[in-house]
């Protein structure tokens, strides 16, 4: 099965370290990086999709897509 993830956050440290911690749990990034402007907080957001291919699961809607 695969999964796919969509990461978003303020373009900060924070926001690195989730897209650390998933390269580390086995996900691998998808596609180039985002980034828009939200000019009423005046900050740049990032996101940033990634996969991960799971042996012997099947898809549910239950999934919760963090703990994989």
């Amino acid at each position: 099965m695969k999964l796919y993830r969509f990461l978003t956050g303020p373009d900060d440290a924070a926001f690195c370290k989730r897209v650390s911690a998933a390269l580390n749990a086995g996900w691998a990034l998808h596609g180039q990086p985002s980034l828009t402007f939200d000019s009423a907080k005046g900050t740049v957001i990032c996101g940033q999709a990634v996969v991960k291919e799971v042996a012997g699961a099947e898809w549910s809607d239950e999934i919760k897509l963090s703990d994989w």
